[in-house]
């Protein structure tokens, strides 16, 4: 599948911002899950995204949550940035399907 550059860029945003970091610890990863898990609640509360939007967008969170476990269970870096670049895979898919999920997302970001 082709996905356009512009719609790659979108929704790595929150992915991006872990793996530009030079190192990863359990914290820094729970606070990136911590803030998608209430900006998704907030923008599901005001209906600007739909269920489906919240329920897949959720994955990725679940997914933060469980590699700030991996990294503090001592996993090598490398392999939590290879399980951070799985969810980036998963993150272009979800802007495909939910076009502006990420823009809603970075929008409290950016607000707060």
């Amino acid at each position: 599948m082709i996905v356009p550059l512009h719609i790659i860029q979108l929704m790595r945003t929150c992915v991006d911002n872990l793996i530009a970091l030079p190192h990863l610890d359990g914290p820094r990863i729970r606070l990136e899950a911590e803030y998608l898990s209430k900006r998704l609640e907030v923008l599901r509360q005001k209906r600007l995204i739909s269920n489906d939007a919240f329920l897949d967008a959720g994955a990725i969170q679940g997914a933060f949550s469980m590699i700030g476990n991996l990294v503090e269970m001592g996993i090598p870096q490398r392999e939590i940035f290879s399980h951070l670049k799985q969810q980036l895979s998963r993150a272009c898919k979800l802007e495909v399907k939910h076009p502006g999920l990420d823009g809603a997302i970075e929008k409290g970001r950016n607000e707060s």
